[in-house]
């Protein structure tokens, strides 16, 4: 079976460890083979490359600038990735017969290129919902639905819901996401909607008491307290004002070091917060070394996620199985939407409260502090292995182009 792979995730090689290129080498294991597509935005000054792998080509298509820019600069680039990625198809795989195109959101602007490959090819179309686009920004007041925005609102929706109609099956995150997608969008089949959630290669990252520790000092963090760490992108729907509140609810607080590491728009507002707070507990950083970030997360206690309460859709930030991997346990703060709280909590590793109380959190942090960590690390590994293996993703898909 030949499968032709959709997306803005920026990678170089199927052969990296992220959630896509994951899934995408289970099918490339079970014998099929695979086109992809990813982005080489225009501020990297790269061309486009044809990269041939085992069972694979990915291409790396030169478009504008999207990720980390402003909103005017990201809204004219999504709007040209369609053609863009259309013509990619026409140059370099012409000779190829697609049977599945798979892809995510965001973006929803791939309808085109969908409508293309199934009136071409009869391609089965599937979609891994990540991201339930405009209503997030909505709800993030990026967007309204009567006042100026309401036109830019009205386009957009009528791209998901045109992606919804186009796609022979639609894979949620979770049952949160499946009961959202069914309440908000009625014209979809409920035969359509399934989860398939978040996964990855399950590879056990914890590190030793001896690496612990020397990553520790290498990089100037407490050896004698509990370590809370934020890794990932910082922007709007993160909530960082309210990260900002729960590091400082933490202040006097002698057991705890909140770490965070990351980049995105919302990044100075922390780094302002850290200079002129000079935090003993608290240490933010920018950019480390792939390998000394992995580490660096494995030699830490507790994994922290962190949703803006605004939200009425219910997010799963993928963030969540790199916490695992490295066996940590999660503190989850969101909003009352998502079920990635709940699910922490069901599972054993990890601890729920609302993104818009410090005093829950604070309550959180005491039950962290008397808690058995590494038990509920050993819990989340094999959460992981059980619910979101590579595997797991792979076989829902495998599985839903049986029944077709």
């Amino acid at each position: 079976m030949n499968i032709l792979f959709l997306s803005l995730e920026v990678f170089k090689s199927i052969n990296e460890s992220n959630m896509y290129a994951d899934i995408l080498r289970e099918f490339t294991r079970d014998g099929h083979f695979v086109c992809a597509i990813s982005p080489v935005e225009r501020r990297y000054k790269g061309n486009t490359e044809l990269v041939n792998e085992n069972n694979s080509k990915l291409l790396r298509l030169k478009i504008g600038n999207i990720q980390k820019t402003n909103l005017f600069e990201k809204g004219i680039s999504t709007l040209a990735v369609e053609q863009q990625y259309i013509n990619g198809i026409k140059k370099y795989f012409s000779n190829a017969k697609f049977d599945l195109v798979l892809y995510a959101t965001p973006p929803i602007t791939f309808c085109k290129v969908i409508e293309y490959i199934k009136k071409r090819d009869g391609a089965f179309a599937y979609l891994m919902l990540k991201d339930i686009f405009p209503q997030n920004a909505v709800d993030l007041g990026i967007f309204d639905k009567t006042g100026p925005s309401w036109i830019i609102y009205k386009y957009f929706r009528k791209k998901e819901t045109k992606l919804y109609d186009l796609s022979d099956k639609i894979g949620c995150m979770s049952l949160a996401n499946v009961e959202y997608i069914h309440k908000n969008n009625p014209q979809v089949s409920p035969e359509k909607i399934e989860v398939c959630p978040n996964c990855i290669e399950v590879i056990d990252k914890s590190v030793d008491e001896e690496t612990r520790n020397s990553i520790r000092i290498k990089y100037n963090v407490a050896l004698d307290k509990r370590i809370f760490v934020y890794g990932g992108n910082l922007g709007k729907p993160q909530g960082i004002p309210f990260l900002i509140e729960c590091i400082e609810s933490q202040r006097e607080n002698p057991r705890v070091f909140f770490l965070v590491v990351g980049d995105g728009t919302e990044y100075s507002i922390l780094e302002e917060y850290a200079k002129k707070q000079n935090q003993e507990n608290f240490k933010l950083m920018k950019r480390l070394p792939k390998e000394d970030y992995d580490t660096l997360v494995a030699a830490c206690d507790v994994g922290m996620l962190f949703l803006d309460h605004r939200f009425t859709i219910p997010n799963f930030p993928s963030r969540l199985l790199s916490y695992m991997q490295a066996k940590l346990p999660v503190l989850v703060c969101t909003d009352p939407n998502t079920d990635v709280g709940k699910i922490a909590e069901d599972g054993e590793f990890g601890w729920w409260c609302e993104s818009n109380s410090v005093g829950n959190l604070k309550k959180v942090v005491e039950k962290v502090l008397q808690s058995n960590l590494s038990q509920m690390g050993n819990n989340a590994i094999e959460y992981l292995k059980k619910y979101y293996s590579s595997k797991k993703a792979y076989s829902v898909i495998i599985d839903s182009l049986k029944e077709k």
